[in-house]
Formats: C-alpha cells, sequence, structure tokens
C-alpha cells in the first residue's frame, strides 16, 4: 500500500479515504487468476485435446485424453512385443519422473485388464511401427466422455525406447498434441512443447505441458 503523508490534522480524513481506496484497487487476485496471468506472460499455449485446431470426438487410432487422472499402465513381458529390462528401466523413469508430478495419479498395474470398467490405461510394447514414425500411440477403445479413451496401446521400434520418445508417445495417451494441433499454432520444434515436439531428443514434459495435464485432470 502507498504510504500517504499526513501534513495536519485535517488532512487525516483525506488520508484515510485515500488509504482505504488504494487497499481496495491493489486487492490481490485470486490464484487461479494469478496462475492465468502467469501463463499467459510465458507465452504459453493449449496443447491438450481438445483444441480449436482438433476438436474431434475421440475414436479409436485418434489422440484423446484418457479416461480420468487415475493413470495406470502396464509393460508387455512376454512373446515378440516384450520390453527389454532397458527399456522398462525407460518407461518407469519418464512416468515417475515427468507424469507422477502432475495432477495425474500414476501407478503399475501387474494384471493388466483388456475389458469392462477398470481397463488398463496405458498398455506398452515393442514392435515394427509403419511408416517414418519410431513410435506411436493408437486410442483402442473409446471412453463414454467425448474426448476421452478407455484404452491407449503405445509400440515403440526396437532400439528406440528413448526417454524423449517414450515421454512423446506417452504424451499422446493423456491427449497432448503436436504444434500444428495446438492453439494457438506452433512450429513442430516449438521449445514450449517439451518431449511433444515432431522430432524429440532427451526432453522431458516441461512446464507447458504440466500446466496442461493439470488443467484438464
Amino acid at each position: 500500500m502507498t504510504h500517504v503523508p499526513i501534513h495536519g490534522a485535517r488532512r487525516v480524513a483525506g488520508a484515510l479515504a485515500l488509504a482505504l481506496g488504494a487497499l481496495f484497487l491493489t486487492a490481490p487476485s485470486s490464484p487461479a487468476a494469478d496462475l492465468d496471468a502467469d501463463a499467459a506472460a510465458a507465452g504459453a499455449i493449449d496443447n491438450i485435446a481438445p483444441t480449436a485446431h482438433y476438436d474431434v470426438p475421440c475414436r479409436k487410432g485418434l489422440v484423446c485424453q484418457t479416461d480420468n487422472a487415475t493413470l495406470t499402465y502396464y509393460m508387455d513381458s512376454g512373446g515378440g512385443n516384450k520390453l527389454e529390462a532397458d527399456d522398462k528401466a525407460t518407461v518407469r523413469d519418464v512416468l515417475n519422473s515427468e507424469y507422477a508430478p502432475t495432477d495425474l495419479s500414476v501407478s503399475y498395474d501387474s494384471s493388466p485388464s483388456w475389458s469392462g470398467d477398470a481397463e488398463t490405461d496405458i498398455y506398452y510394447s515393442e514392435g515394427t511401427v509403419s511408416g517414418s514414425d519410431d513410435g506411436f500411440t493408437y486410442c483402442e477403445n473409446p471412453a463414454s466422455g467425448i474426448y476421452k479413451c478407455d484404452q491407449q496401446y503405445i509400440k515403440i521400434e526396437p532400439g528406440y525406447w528413448s526417454y524423449g520418445l517414450t515421454c512423446h508417445e506417452t504424451g499422446h495417451a493423456v491427449g497432448l498434441l503436436h504444434g500444428m494441433d495446438s492453439q494457438p499454432t506452433v512450429g513442430a520444434q516449438d521449445s514450449r512443447l517439451g518431449c511433444m515436439k515432431k522430432s524429440v531428443g532427451g526432453e522431458g514434459l516441461g512446464d507447458n505441458n504440466k500446466r496442461n495435464i493439470n488443467s484438464v485432470y
């Protein structure tokens, strides 16, 4: 509050009025407003489905939100699609370091469910990915919520289980999008996208993606 000097008895009432006025004019904003202001100041972008540039109901094969904040996952452990020990370590590291600190509640499901109301949310497997990409995320079972998916499949090519790519594909499984689908649209390699860059290195989620996850979940 600005200090108003008082130079005489006749100035007291006026000073009190000015001080009270200043108090109401400079009342603190709400925490939500502060967060919005901080996001705007940081040049935040909305890159979690749906956006103005990606407003489509969830169906098989699309990027969708997961069905709720409780995020369970399973890593294939047998046959031709199993993850090796170092691949599993990478997945655990990404989930624990990047996603668990958000408003998502992350846990491993050692007895996965493939049907019903409590399906395991993300299934990680290893195998050949068509096209030029090294990994992909696929909504296997759309949920009743218009933008939500009950179960997501993630497949990554052998030898490509990097921290950044695992973070990227997991990001798609909770609804995070590329720059072309964000609001406003940004370049595919915009630094605010973190591990959601189209060509990703060792990036993690970053502040913008974490903010978007928390806004939804």
